[in-house]
């Protein structure tokens, strides 16, 4: 029992550090389950590792609590209206949500309906390596080319609506393709039509709230088992570690963004994914089974 605990703990802190990271945490989740596994059935395995991105979605939530929050009349600028309720909403919030929910319908269209068929058919392996190689270029290759450009949007408020849509439809290569990384696609995509790192990375973790929420909610709804005191247990311990360890990973990455290029994790993400594509060729990971589908 002990053991399963620590394991739990493990796969929070992994989840804590891939989860914000551009660098995937469905590529690491493949190998950390290939070594330390949860004396779990597997349906609740799948369930474990969507649910306890809810820890690291809260942590979100915290640290940028003054960000998001649409309601109160302290610092509000931009007022709905002078008089009355108005005066208590914030406009500009307002709108940063609506355009969080536009980036949200192309995974939605395509995401709820084909769900089971992607986690069938995708979320093996070889999808998983080759999405972080491609997606690892990707990175690489267009920090170089926007390397000497200034970035036209610098702030999340400075977003359009169109900016909203295209960065959706980066968001669903990420629901398409395990390894993506969700994170890694809409800042790839967002530095690549002229938004700086920092607003796209902000911008990809408010649109990482309504999206984990609703992923969870989706795997809670679908699950039919039955569910012990032990294995909530296990939940809490993930969801509880992934939260504290994404306090510190979310600070530090803004922190690295600020200074430096995504370069670096272009370069991870190929590593990866050809150690990746090493493992399951020796047979250390299996080929043809699914994994869960983690961003």
């Amino acid at each position: 029992m002990f053991w399963d605990y620590l394991v739990a703990f493990i796969f929070g802190i992994v989840e804590g550090v891939t989860e914000w990271l551009p660098v995937s945490s469905t590529g690491h989740m493949i190998i950390l389950n290939e070594f330390l596994k949860l004396n779990v059935s597997p349906e609740f395995y799948d369930l474990y590792l969507v649910v306890i991105q809810l820890g690291a979605i809260m942590a979100v939530i915290v640290i940028f609590w003054k960000d998001i929050w649409p309601f109160g009349l302290k610092n509000n600028e931009h007022p709905f209206a002078k008089e009355g309720i108005g005066r208590y909403i914030m406009k500009d919030k307002i709108f940063m949500w609506l355009k969080i929910c536009v980036a949200c319908i192309p995974a939605i269209i395509v995401g709820v309906p084909f769900d089971d068929w992607l986690d069938e058919h995708l979320y093996n392996y070889v999808v998983v390596a080759i999405a972080l190689i491609i997606f690892g270029v990707a990175f690489i290759v267009v920090e170089h080319i926007m390397k000497n450009k200034t970035p036209v949007v610098k702030t999340v408020n400075q977003l359009n609506w169109g900016h909203a849509i295209v960065i959706g439809f980066f968001q669903l290569l990420a629901a398409i393709f395990p390894g993506a990384s969700r994170s890694g696609s809409i800042i790839v995509g967002s530095i690549a039509i002229g938004i700086k790192r920092e607003a796209a990375a902000k911008f990809a973790f408010f649109l990482a709230i309504p999206v984990m929420f609703g992923a969870s909610l989706l795997k809670i709804l679908k699950y039919d088992g039955d569910v012990s005191g032990y294995e909530i247990g296990l939940l809490v311990v993930g969801m509880v570690t992934a939260f504290g360890v994404s306090l510190l990973i979310i600070n530090r990455l803004m922190a690295f963004i600020r200074k430096h290029s995504f370069t670096v994790f272009g370069w991870y993400r190929i590593a990866l994914g050809v150690l990746v594509l090493i493992l399951g060729a020796v047979g250390v990971i299996g080929g043809s089974g699914a994994i869960a589908g983690a961003a």
